[in-house]
């Protein structure tokens, strides 16, 4: 298993479609969303938090895009006449999808730090930093279960959908405070909302709540089975 997590980890790190869309992007689109106009500390801060989490769901998402291509071209067929159980490939394919979310939540972090000033103790940039890292993997399993459920072309569009929405939904662009009420209620319970605040509890307060955490794991419990179910259908298919 740790021979073929190299070798996906390999893959998708040279992918010019990833490093655009799950590290570039985000980086830019903090940099702009916190230098026009008047920004305060705080606000940098926070806002580095939820473009963070976003490049990170979108690295993390993107794993289901590569499962598709895969099963398109067979890859899946000749993981089934290997050793390897089932929970094994989708468990390799999981680790993938957290390692390449590290250089998302890195390169945010750095243009946050060394391009607009934003300040905390080391423990809290690391603390934050390895939080965000554990907290997307929900997100690469829903990715998954899209890819081992759809075509390619399918999976590329429901996750684009997914990323989009949850990121605006959970407030990764924007605070949900300035949301509607009802819309703030539904948000509040949304996994990416729940995601970012295991960054900002850091900056704010020392660390996530016991409802951010439970929250979390019943969305990581969701959509894992999800993958489970979606990997098994495809295993009958393939």
């Amino acid at each position: 298993m740790l021979a073929y997590l190299r070798l996906e980890i390999r893959r998708t790190l040279r992918d010019p479609g990833y490093v655009i869309s799950a590290v570039a992007m985000p980086v830019l689109m903090y940099l702009l969303f916190t230098n026009l106009g008047e920004n305060d500390g705080s606000w940098k801060a926070q806002s580095m938090i939820g473009m963070a989490a976003y490049g990170a769901l979108g690295a993390a998402m993107n794993t289901g895009t590569g499962v598709a291509e895969d099963k398109t071209i067979g890859w899946l067929r000749q993981l089934r006449v290997t050793p390897m159980r089932p929970r094994e490939v989708v468990l390799g394919r999981a680790l993938n999808g957290s390692v390449t979310v590290l250089p998302s939540i890195l390169a945010v972090f750095a243009a946050g730090g060394l391009l607009n000033g934003v300040r905390m103790d080391a423990w809290q940039w690391a603390l934050a930093a390895v939080l965000l890292w554990l907290g997307s993997l929900p997100f690469t399993l829903l990715g998954m279960g899209n890819g081992y459920r759809l075509t390619a072309q399918s999976t590329g569009v429901v996750n684009v959908a997914c990323y989009l929405g949850l990121a605006v939904l959970g407030g990764l662009w924007f605070p949900i405070d300035l949301f509607p009420g009802w819309l703030r209620a539904i948000a509040d319970v949304t996994p990416t909302h729940r995601f970012a605040d295991l960054g900002v509890s850091v900056t704010e307060h020392g660390g996530p709540g016991a409802v951010t955490v439970a929250v979390l794991f019943c969305w990581l419990l969701a959509f894992g089975s999800y993958a489970v179910f979606s990997y098994r259908r495809a295993a009958r298919t393939a």
